[in-house]
């Protein structure tokens, strides 16, 4: 019996072997451009070499896996997706670059088809969009509508860039790129991260994507708010731009958070110190400062002392001579003002202003009266005394007589 077994494993091993070699088939040819999953089994001074199975041994230029500074960016026994291009003596030359060498056409396809991204450098500018030459030297097309651009956007900055697109069109003649769902994609992914851990209240960095006349558009890393004009400086702000820039990178307070509907709002000025904290010391009652008129109302004009400062005049206080019916009559916007402090209410963030030269006058004014007042009460008692000396005279020479 034992022997019988061992003769039926033996028979056994003889047929799974035959059956081996019979179904035994060449590895089958690779076409240029197809793709493969390939472990990295060494790397070189010159070649990276592929696992890919098969009697033949794959290989790709170790340059393509240097990062920007010149460093390997991997290292053996990662795994990378490459395209095959072409066979020789045995060996199977790849790329990890679509669109180079004669296989450019058939890599390029292949990404189309399996929606793969490619990378490729803005070259110049066209009608209707941007040349791209994707890394590897074929040339490709994006149209204005799929770069993902901001309406404010400069065109020219792109001009040079090296991005990832997709392909969203291959044909014989030309290829079409688009990085709209790409960014979309970044965005949304980053929105998601950042929703967990925001709070209202907090202070974050961001870079400014677009200026407006009622404020600016703040990206703070794929959520995008509202910068108010009000909110942007302590003092009035005129025109956002004169402050502001896209691209700029600003440091803002999160104001309010309304993820219902999509919203985001943010405060530049909250993230700098209020002047009016130290407005009291720094324009003190009493005394006299320097500004500048910023704003003219039917009740007085306001003058602006610092940053983020204005006082007012009011109507009344213009004119000692005259009744003003508007600042306007004696006062222009622009115009450099020396004014008393009358008063300071930081709490209300008010203060309360007279023109410098009116409050001179009303000071020299009561200065005079307070003069003749002491003089009149100085008259008056040296009257009272010569009086007294006179009649204690008389009183005398009455009393001598007798």
């Amino acid at each position: 019996m034992k022997n019988g077994h061992e003769s039926e494993e033996i028979g056994g091993e003889e047929n799974f072997a035959d059956m081996l070699e019979k179904n035994y088939k060449e590895p089958s040819r690779m076409e240029p451009g197809q793709k493969i999953e390939a472990t990295i089994v060494k790397i070189t001074a010159d070649w990276a070499f592929l696992e890919v199975g098969g009697k033949g041994e794959g290989y790709l230029d170790k340059k393509e896996l240097l990062d920007g500074n010149g460093n390997l960016s991997v290292k053996e026994g990662d795994k990378i997706r490459a395209w095959f291009l072409f066979s020789e003596n045995g060996e199977m030359h790849f790329t990890t670059r679509i669109g180079s060498g004669p296989a450019a056409r058939a890599q390029l396809e292949d990404a189309f088809r399996s929606g793969i991204p490619v990378e490729g450098t803005v070259t110049k500018e066209l009608k209707g969009g941007f040349e791209i030459t994707i890394l590897g030297g074929a040339r490709a097309f994006c149209p204005f509508s799929q770069m993902g651009l901001r309406r404010d956007e400069k065109k020219e900055n792109y001009i040079g860039r090296t991005l990832t697109f997709e392909i969203i069109e291959c044909g014989d003649r030309n290829v079409v790129l688009s990085r709209k769902g790409i960014v979309e994609k970044g965005r949304q992914a980053a929105a998601r991260a950042l929703k967990a851990t925001l709070k209202e209240g907090d202070k974050i960095k961001g870079s400014v994507t677009s200026i407006q006349k009622f404020g600016a558009f703040v990206d703070i890393g794929g959520i995008e708010g509202l910068l108010p004009v009000s909110e942007i400086a302590w003092n009035r702000t005129e025109n956002v731009g004169d402050i502001l820039s896209v691209g700029q990178t600003v440091e803002v307070i999160i104001k309010k958070l309304d993820w219902e509907n999509d919203r985001v709002s943010f405060s530049l000025k909250d993230a700098l110190p209020d002047p009016w904290d130290l407005a009291a010391q720094t324009w003190p009652p009493g005394s006299y400062q320097t500004g500048t008129v910023s704003r003219l109302a039917p009740f007085g004009a306001f003058v602006t002392l610092g940053e983020g400062v204005d006082g007012l005049i009011h109507v009344s206080r213009l004119s000692v001579e005259k009744k003003i019916q508007h600042p306007d009559e004696v006062l222009k916007t622009g115009q450099t003002i020396e004014v008393k402090i009358e008063s300071v209410d930081r709490e209300n963030k008010r203060i309360s202003l007279v023109p410098a030269d009116i409050s001179r006058e009303a000071d020299e004014d009561a200065a005079a009266l307070q003069n003749y007042q002491k003089s009149e009460s100085l008259e008056s008692e040296t009257m009272g005394t010569l009086g007294e000396m006179l009649k204690k005279q008389l009183e005398n020479k009455e009393t001598g007589r007798r």
